[in-house]
């Protein structure tokens, strides 16, 4: 299922990812992917932003709840630890080795997904405010 078109035409042939901007452990997500994505593939949404508020309207998710970061890929939409392991396989060597954990059971890697995202500003922390990007970087970012 395209779960780009034709609501969201901009994502057409992009690899998105749609993150929240005050949490450290999300935009420190974002810097690593950026910092290994040499061919630069990947393109990126704060989650606050029109858009992707949108998105996650779109797709039947709470407003301002962003414990989901959402991945495009091709036009298809991953969600929770998927849209991790979705993300690992494109950034390529070693980083596809981590691919091997789409044996667990979808229960399992939720859950553990779940844990981590509801307790991610106590563990990791968060920011006042979204993250801006320098820019150098504002090129990667769709709003």
């Amino acid at each position: 299922m395209d779960a780009t078109t034709p609501a969201f035409p901009q994502l057409v042939g992009r690899d998105v990812i749609v993150f929240d901007g005050v949490c450290v452990l999300c935009s420190g997500f974002m810097r690593f992917v950026i910092s290994r994505d040499s061919a630069q593939r990947f393109r990126f949404i704060v989650a606050q932003s029109p858009l992707g508020e949108a998105l996650y309207a779109h797709h039947g998710l709470k407003s301002g709840d962003y414990d989901t970061n959402l991945v495009f890929l091709d036009g298809v939409l991953y969600e929770k630890f998927d849209a991790f392991l979705a993300v690992m396989q494109r950034l390529g060597s070693p980083w596809r080795a981590l691919g091997i954990l789409h044996v667990l059971p979808i229960g399992a890697k939720n859950w553990l997904y779940d844990r981590i995202a509801r307790n991610r500003y106590a563990w990791f922390g968060r920011r006042d405010r979204c993250i801006v990007p320098d820019t150098a970087l504002r090129a990667r970012f769709l709003e």
